[in-house]
């Protein structure tokens, strides 16, 4: 089942689901190790090209991933949901997905904004680019330096919406007893 059907989802949504998950997971972790590294520490500048890499692959996977999540919709919520559960169910996916986009961009951006000039090179393959940095953000050590805030806080939003995410996923496992875990753990609902 490659498509998603009304009650569960296939096999590209849920490949989907959980590479992004790891990869996210990954660069909370990698990101919340590297920024303690002192800024001359030889590893540094290798982890900051591997955090903007994979960085850049969530950003693509994240385009690709709401392309086909608006060519094969979600499964339907359960019948007897709330609606208030219902409202936060859109919200909160709303805001992963948001999330999902802003902190690569955020990260770019501010890599764009540096002063010391230095490339993002893609897995040690290609140069990408910087982005053109609006001039109300100030001089490039402002816009830096507000662009770090931002991509900082961003990550720790999105920590307390992953967990969030996962707390909603074992609340419906265990005390709705309902399958919004289990189609997106296997093919078919019991």
């Amino acid at each position: 089942m490659i498509r998603n059907t009304p009650l569960n989802y296939g096999l590209v949504a849920m490949g989907f689901h959980w590479l992004m998950a790891l990869l996210i997971i990954g660069l909370i972790a990698l990101g919340l190790y590297m920024v303690r590294l002192p800024l001359t520490d030889p590893e540094t500048f290798q982890l900051y090209q591997l955090h903007k890499s994979f960085g850049f692959v969530v950003l693509v996977l994240a385009v690709m991933r709401l392309v086909w999540r608006f060519l094969n919709p979600s499964p339907e919520l359960p019948a007897g949901m709330p609606w208030i559960e219902r409202l936060a169910a859109h919200l909160g996916h709303a805001g992963l997905y948001g999330l999902m986009l802003f902190l690569p961009l955020s990260g770019w951006l501010m890599v764009s904004a540096s002063p010391w000039g230095l490339p993002t090179v893609i897995f040690d393959s290609f140069n990408l680019p910087h982005l053109p940095v609006p001039a109300f953000l100030g001089t490039k050590e402002q816009a830096e330096g507000l662009l770090k805030i931002v991509h900082e806080y961003s990550a720790y939003f999105l920590i307390l919406m992953v967990v969030l995410h996962v707390a909603a996923a074992l609340k419906h496992h265990f005390i709705s007893k309902d399958d919004v875990l289990r189609r997106m753990t296997r093919l078919k609902s019991d």
